[in-house]
């Protein structure tokens, strides 16, 4: 047996040394899920050769820089829960702005409203909005259908299976009813970023929902006309940005016969999520 304390603390140093963020906290969410338990541990708590044989296997794959919620299986995401795993993009609380703004523009949580989420992923943004609007009806739209099994999965956990549907698609493609609202998240990083980013993202997540090609811009140049096509006249667009691409994906709206109505920052300060409206 082995007190809690020295577990963590052999922990947190390997995962200090390997240039994890935050290696106390993510060691103390380690040795949780190994315990299935909650994050609250009590230091003095003694456990077993067999747990710590557990947590020590969960421990090398977070050195060797998969993410922690792959690890875990679960990313929280507007104060709720989703899982997550290999061939799915983990939820960035960054994108919380658009729902942010979505509430500020419709205050009435009992509205009827039709949603669209082109690249939906996990579900995360559809399946947040559902939850907050109990009367709204919501498609999410996803090239990959490892992601989509992965956001049927979670639509079920949040009891919205039955106002929500996931399809194969490239973005809008096929898709021939208009919404009050599309939702939209693509991959934006350049592609030669790529070998850049932090080995969570590079390595483990998937590149399709990465990659955005040459300028990072490829996305944004089919999503244009294809949002304008899909929203109801005075529907409105929220759309994630990379950094840096504001203005050009403004212009990529403006030529689609879209009003960019705001661009909201982050908690960094980067232009992150760009509002457009249909008008009627």
């Amino acid at each position: 047996m082995i007190a809690t304390r020295e577990i963590l603390q052999q922990a947190s140093e390997r995962l200090l040394k390997a240039q994890i963020e935050s290696p106390r906290l993510e060691a103390r969410l380690l040795l949780a899920h190994a315990l299935g338990t909650s994050s609250v541990l009590d230091s003095r708590q003694r456990i077993s050769e067999s747990e710590r044989a557990r947590f020590q296997i969960l421990l090398e794959r977070r050195l060797a820089r998969e993410p922690l919620a792959y690890i875990t299986g679960i990313k929280e995401f507007w104060s709720l829960e989703f899982e997550v795993g290999p061939g799915v993009l983990v939820p960035r609380p960054e994108t919380e702005l658009m729902l942010e703004e979505v509430e500020r523009r419709y205050p009435d949580r009992d509205a009827p409203l039709a949603a669209l989420d082109l690249g939906t992923g996990s579900g995360a943004i559809l399946i947040s909005f559902l939850k907050s609007y109990p009367r709204a009806l919501g498609l999410g739209v996803d090239i990959s259908v490892t992601a989509l099994n992965w956001a049927r999965r979670n639509a079920a956990k949040h009891g919205v299976a039955a106002r929500s549907r996931f399809n194969t698609g490239d973005w809008a493609q096929g898709v021939q009813e208009t919404f009050d609202l599309v939702f939209a998240n693509p991959p934006y990083v350049d592609d030669g970023d790529m070998a850049v980013l932090a080995p969570e993202v590079g390595r483990h997540e998937p590149h399709v929902a990465l990659k955005g090609g040459r300028d990072g811009l490829d996305a944004y140049q089919a999503l244009g006309p294809q949002i304008a096509r899909c929203l109801k006249a005075g529907g409105q667009a929220l759309i994630e940005l990379g950094q840096g691409q504001a203005k050009a994906v403004q212009a990529i709206l403006e030529a689609a016969k879209l009003r960019v109505d705001k661009v909201l920052p982050d908690l960094a300060g980067i232009p992150r999520c760009l509002v457009a409206a249909l008008d009627a």
